[in-house]
């Protein structure tokens, strides 16, 4: 029972004091994912990846993905509603009571100054996982843990080159850039057949 209290209580605070959506989320999502010890580093970067590419809000999708591992059913419920509960409170609030707020120069003030922030986070997360998936030994003063760092699989670096170059072509052909929609799909596709050659090849 405590876990799913915990799970709601997480989730709740992640959802009252983030600013910014999804993606500016996942920088507080994370650090609190693994103060609790409920997924590692690389579990994270997969479920992230699992919520990007179902349909529905990311910070949704992590939430009712953690909840599930955690507490199956009945904890993916508590960590989902515990996400969406302020924002459809204040938002309920703002709606029934509040219907000028946004003219309120002090409201704008404060939204304007939490733009940036949320900027901030967004690219501070894109950075940190870059840095996860394609320099694991990051930050590492030691020439000695760096020549010991694991190895990512090649196989990573194989998809982005791959997904880069479908990029510049469908841009040459299309004169467009790909959708999101689409890049997933490529992506996926790409991650079952290049995942299993270069597997046989090692």
């Amino acid at each position: 029972m405590m876990i799913y209290l915990q799970l709601f209580l997480t989730f709740f605070k992640i959802g009252i004091v983030s600013f910014g959506g999804g993606y500016a989320m996942l920088a507080l999502m994370t650090d609190e994912i693994l103060a609790h010890g409920w997924l590692d580093a690389e579990m994270i970067k997969n479920f992230i990846g699992i919520a990007e590419s179902t349909p529905g809000p990311i910070s949704i999708n992590m939430a009712t993905f953690v909840g599930s591992s955690q507490g199956g059913f009945l904890g993916s419920l508590c960590a989902t509603l515990g996400m969406i509960m302020p924002s459809f409170i204040i938002i309920l609030i703002i709606a029934a009571l509040l219907k000028n707020l946004m003219k309120n120069r002090y409201v704008s003030g404060s939204l304007s100054g939490a733009q940036p922030v949320a900027v901030g986070l967004i690219v501070a997360t894109g950075v940190s996982f870059m840095i996860a998936l394609f320099l694991p030994f990051f930050g590492s003063l030691s020439i000695e843990k760096v020549l010991k760092a694991p190895q990512k699989d090649i196989s990573t670096y194989v998809i982005a080159v791959l997904v880069f170059i479908f990029m510049l072509v469908f841009k040459k052909i299309k004169k467009k850039q790909p959708s999101p929609v689409l890049l997933i799909l490529v992506s996926a596709v790409l991650g079952m057949t290049v995942c299993p050659i270069v597997g046989l090849i090692k």
